[in-house]
Formats: structure tokens, C-alpha cells, sequence
């Protein structure tokens, strides 16, 4: 067992964790990505940017540090590929699926009135029935997704 990635594991849940709280107790918002970011691009109180803005370039400032500090990101470029030297590689199915991919996602957030940092994040932690549904009707939907990909399609490892 590799005790050193499960100790960044834990670590950066701990932080998800307390970010999620932070926002909570001191602006009362849930900190579900879809709902920040979909509100920032459509129709919002006045005033109600500043904070959103501030969540999301902590979330990509967060690993330009870890870079920057020189500790990689790791390489999710797929599985055996050896490339090193690269941050994070070429997405495994291509830029074009990725982009469905992410579609897909924003589709899904949609319809299900949130995303897994909102529902499986603070939802669960509030005890939210509706989250608590949410969470394993994504959870369920990921199983079946890598089921299919890899063994019905035969697209991975």
C-alpha cells in the first residue's frame, strides 16, 4: 500500500472539508461547484460575484502552487503510459470526448440540481435525503459508465 498518496488523500479531503465549512459559516452558501460557477455566468444578485470568483481561482490556484512548488500533478494520461516529465498528458479518449464528457457533466448538474461537491460534499454532511440520492444515483451512474467503457466497449484498462 502506497501510505504516501493516501495521506494526499486524506489530506486534501480534509481541506475539501473545510473549505465546504468555511463558506458555510461565514457567507452560509454550499459549496457546490455547479451552482457557483452556473451562477456566475447567468443571473445573480448584485454584490454576489466577488466570493464566487475568489472559490473558483482558489480551486485552480490550488494545483498551480502544488506545480509550481515542483511536486507534479501525477499523469492521468492513461494507464501504463509513461510520459515522463509531463504534468498532466493528453486526455486518455481524446480532446473531443473530453469535451462531451464535460457537456455530459454540465447536462447531469442540471438535472440533478447539483454536482457531487454540492450534493456528496455538503449535502451528505447536512444529512440531505435528497442528496443522499443524488450522491448514489451518481455513484451508480459512474459504475455503469466504467463497466461499459471498459468491458463492453473495451475502451480502457
Amino acid at each position: 500500500m502506497d501510505w504516501s498518496s493516501s495521506l494526499q488523500g486524506l489530506a486534501g479531503g480534509v481541506l475539501i472539508g473545510l473549505s465546504a465549512t468555511w463558506l458555510m459559516v461565514t457567507i452560509g452558501r454550499i459549496a457546490g461547484v455547479s451552482g457557483i460557477i452556473g451562477t456566475l455566468v447567468t443571473a445573480r444578485p448584485k454584490g454576489d460575484s466577488a466570493w464566487r470568483l475568489a472559490f473558483l481561482l482558489g480551486l485552480i490556484c490550488g494545483p498551480v502552487v502544488v506545480m509550481l512548488l515542483g511536486r507534479g500533478l501525477g499523469n492521468v494520461a492513461g494507464a501504463g503510459v509513461d510520459v515522463t516529465g509531463e504534468v498532466i498528458g493528453e486526455p486518455a479518449g481524446g480532446v473531443a470526448l473530453m469535451l462531451v464528457a464535460g457537456l455530459l457533466v454540465g447536462v447531469g448538474t442540471g438535472i440533478g440540481s447539483g454536482c457531487t461537491s454540492g450534493h456528496g460534499v455538503c449535502g451528505l454532511a447536512r444529512l440531505s435525503p435528497r442528496s443522499m440520492v443524488a450522491t448514489l444515483t451518481f455513484l451508480v451512474a459512474a459504475i455503469v459508465t466504467v463497466f461499459v467503457v471498459r468491458h463492453l466497449i473495451g475502451g480502457g484498462a
